[in-house]
């Protein structure tokens, strides 16, 4: 397809420079070919387009992006050594999708058509992923994501039989997670009475779907469970859920919910002297600043684990285990290690191992090929679409962690179950929050 005939078909409104821009490369190319002219000291440029959300209410996500991204530049000094036996200038065109799925889509469009990227990684979220992912399969671009649980990137674009030629992504299932949640429970001596506390949205729609949400599990495991009325977000009156959870005497209580709510609930359940043994929920619990929003209350708080510097695997790039990574960050930022930290490397790592194996980094089937071939051992563990789970997808390992009080930091969180993976013993027992 030709640049005009992409230009075209996205739909996309150019500016007379990005026309004119496309005419000057077209001769530029063309004068290259003709006899007599020097040939650039590489093979040519590899352009790889990276978006995430480093602004708006998901930018937690995003922190550590703009930092692994350097890190990575400084690696590779702008070249990269092909299999092949040739060397390439490669470019990293990074991108903020302001937690904006339509932001995400007209992103993605613009790498793909105007800027001509040879391999697109939408780092996390589903609200940055699945939109660029769409992109990327519509233009038949070669696409590798994380940070999202895979059914959210699989499900929405035709369920789980649906395959797609060109964009990939590796991360764990909600089934897992919501196994990995159970896994914790059953660390703990309690009467099996869960109360779950879900908002009225997609996210607490999802998790507490009795076909395929946490109570499902739950059940499954010998739990009661309790769920009243959902709660609408930023709400400041948790006094029904709490008396509801009280009366049917809840010593666990999980869910979902974003920081500022899961502040307001913790904070009434002291007041009202409702005192359950676990609180687990997701999503506000992932990043040390919600744990400590919460003061002395954060103490015993669990949730999933995607990563920590307790994960042994080594960086294929840079030899790195996660700890070393986790040191680099606090040393240079300041800051406590956050989750995302290591999916921002694995995602990077992944993608130049896929470009040095690809038989012509500057064709995007040849990268296409290569990126499904992945069999990489990396930061985050064995990165291999082997189908197992569905063609697209490869699963990543997930525990059960405890925020406990910490040494340097106000909390740190630590690996408290591995039911779900047991790629590696836990670092203590799950132990009752201390109210």
């Amino acid at each position: 397809m030709t640049y005009y005939n992409r230009i075209l078909k996205s739909g996309l409104n150019p500016n007379r420079r990005s026309l004119l821009k496309g005419l000057a490369a077209s001769a530029a190319a063309s004068t290259l070919a003709l006899p007599g002219y020097a040939r650039a000291q590489t093979a040519g440029k590899i352009k790889v387009g990276y978006i995430s959300p480093t602004t708006g209410p998901l930018a937690l996500f995003g922190e550590t992006d703009g930092y692994t991204l350097q890190k990575i530049r400084a690696v590779l000094g702008g070249q990269l050594q092909s299999s092949n036996g040739k060397t390439y200038e490669i470019e990293i065109l990074d991108r903020d999708s302001q937690s904006n799925p339509n932001k995400s889509s007209e992103i993605a469009g613009n790498l793909i058509l105007n800027d001509e990227i040879h391999l697109l990684l939408p780092a996390s979220t589903t609200d940055t992923i699945l939109p660029a992912a769409e992109q990327a399969e519509l233009y038949e671009t070669p696409c590798l994501s994380s940070g999202a649980p895979w059914q959210a990137v699989v499900f929405p674009r035709g369920g789980g039989k649906q395959t797609f030629d060109w964009t990939y992504h590796f991360f764990w299932g909600l089934d897992e997670a919501l196994n990995t949640f159970v896994g914790i429970w059953n660390g703990l001596e309690t009467n099996k009475k869960v109360g779950m506390l879900f908002p009225q949205n997609i996210d607490g729609e999802t998790w507490g779907n009795d076909e395929y949400g946490l109570p499902v599990p739950t059940k499954k495991a010998g739990y009661e469970v309790f769920v009243p009325g959902y709660f609408q977000p930023r709400t400041n009156d948790f006094s029904a859920q709490i008396a509801e959870f009280k009366k049917n005497n809840c010593e666990i209580i999980g869910g979902i919910t974003y920081p500022d709510d899961l502040k307001t609930f913790v904070t009434q359940c002291n007041q009202q002297g409702f005192k359950p043994k676990a609180i687990t929920v997701a999503a506000a619990l992932l990043f040390p600043s919600g744990v400590e929003a919460m003061g002395p209350l954060g103490n015993g708080m669990s949730s999933e684990v995607w990563w920590t510097p307790a994960f042994p695997f080594k960086s294929s790039l840079t030899g790195q285990v996660s700890k070393d990574l986790a040191d680099q960050w606090e040393a240079d930022t300041k800051k406590q290690w956050t989750q995302p930290l290591g999916y921002s490397h694995a995602l990077l790592e992944v993608a130049i191992d896929i470009l040095k194996r690809s038989s012509d980094p500057l064709s995007r089937e040849a990268n296409r090929d290569a990126l499904a071939a992945t069999d990489l051992e990396s930061l985050v563990g064995h990165i291999k679409f082997d189908g197992t789970t569905h063609k697209n997808v490869c699963k990543t390992p997930i525990f059960g962690g405890q925020w406990v009080k910490g040494e340097k930091w106000p909390y740190d969180l630590k690996i408290v179950d591995n039911s779900v993976n047991q790629l590696f013993a836990p670092q203590q027992k799950i132990v009752p929050i201390a109210w």
